[in-house]
């Protein structure tokens, strides 16, 4: 299969039957085959009455139902768990992401070989202060944290290799940083394509300020997982030992000045109790690792590991497929 299209949504009955339209349109001028996965987040409406409706027309179209609302990011891991094709798609369901992009974009995947690539948005119709510029600052804040040079992080339409999505796990509003995570998964051919934006057509959008002030928790979440995800003491223990030592530090200065310099009444000094303040959080830092590093080796996924190709001469087997291996 060529294409997997992954569409998550809630509350978009309206739209859905002009964008199943659009995509088969789409699919059938180019010659794919394809399946269209879409993802009910807990819709209210009756979205789900639409997708039985369009499945049972165009047996492409197949559907997941949730119980309730679980975010984007669950309905993204759903979809990407389903998903047959050799180029995974992702787009909104608002109408706002354009069909016609597809092709490219499976071209700049199979033939360009890029991993990933996301779409960029570079003239929106989005509100200028509500939306725009939250989106702007978020997207260079993840630019410099990550080193992932991409001008529009949070576009919702993206392609992917397949062993990619096989490969990362998205989960609580880290379908934002999806590059990111791709990144850290060895996946480092990442690119970018211009893309139209639409104006909305039916509903309202679902962006935000408690969206857009955890976007930048999970980001910090993401980057202290993939750097120190396995090997926690190196982040604990460093700030632990810097902790400690400059309260050793201030402990002894006191205790010089005491000795040699006829010093009294030192514990009423504010600075004896800075150099104990930091000596005590030094001990419970390095402590902390070491309970993340029991944690981590207790883990069933310790050893568990990207592997992108074998090669085994004594078989005359070679396999380019990409699977995890427990080592």
């Amino acid at each position: 299969m060529n294409i997997s299209v992954i569409v998550p949504l809630k509350n978009e009955e309206e739209s859905l039957p002009e964008l199943a339209a659009w995509i088969e349109r789409v699919m059938q001028a180019h010659h794919f085959t394809y399946e269209v996965w879409m993802i009910d987040d807990g819709s209210s409406d009756d979205s789900w009455r639409v997708i039985q409706q369009l499945a049972a027309q165009n047996p492409h179209i197949k559907g997941i139902k949730f119980q309730r609302n679980y975010g984007k990011s669950a309905a993204l891991n759903e979809g990407f768990n389903a998903a047959q094709g050799d180029v995974v798609i992702t787009m909104d369901a608002d109408l706002q992401d354009s069909p016609d992009e597809i092709p490219e974009l499976y071209r700049m995947i199979m033939e360009d070989g890029y991993d990933l690539v996301s779409g960029w948005k570079k003239k929106r119709y989005d509100n200028a202060f509500t939306k725009n510029l939250p989106s702007k600052l978020y997207n260079y804040t993840t630019t410099r944290m990550s080193g992932v040079q991409l001008h529009d992080m949070n576009c919702g339409l993206k392609a992917y290799r397949k062993k990619v999505v096989k490969s990362i796990e998205v989960y609580g509003e880290m379908h934002r940083y999806i590059p990111v995570i791709a990144k850290w998964n060895g996946f480092r051919k990442i690119g970018e394509k211009v893309v139209e934006h639409r104006a909305r057509k039916y509903g309202v959008t679902k962006f935000g300020l408690e969206r857009f002030i955890n976007g930048f928790l999970d980001l910090a979440t993401i980057m202290f997982i993939g750097k120190f995800g396995k090997r926690p003491m190196h982040l604990f223990g460093a700030l632990g030992s810097l902790s400690f030592f400059v309260g050793f530090i201030i402990a002894a200065y006191l205790a010089i000045a005491k000795v040699f310099f006829d010093k009294v009444n030192m514990t009423d000094r504010p600075l004896f109790f800075l150099g104990l303040l930091c000596m005590i959080i030094g001990s419970q830092l390095f402590l902390t690792g070491f309970i993340g590093e029991l944690v981590t080796r207790n883990a069933t996924e310790r050893n568990s590991y990207l592997v992108e190709e074998r090669m085994d001469r004594t078989s005359g087997i070679t396999n380019y497929e990409l699977r995890i291996t427990d080592q």
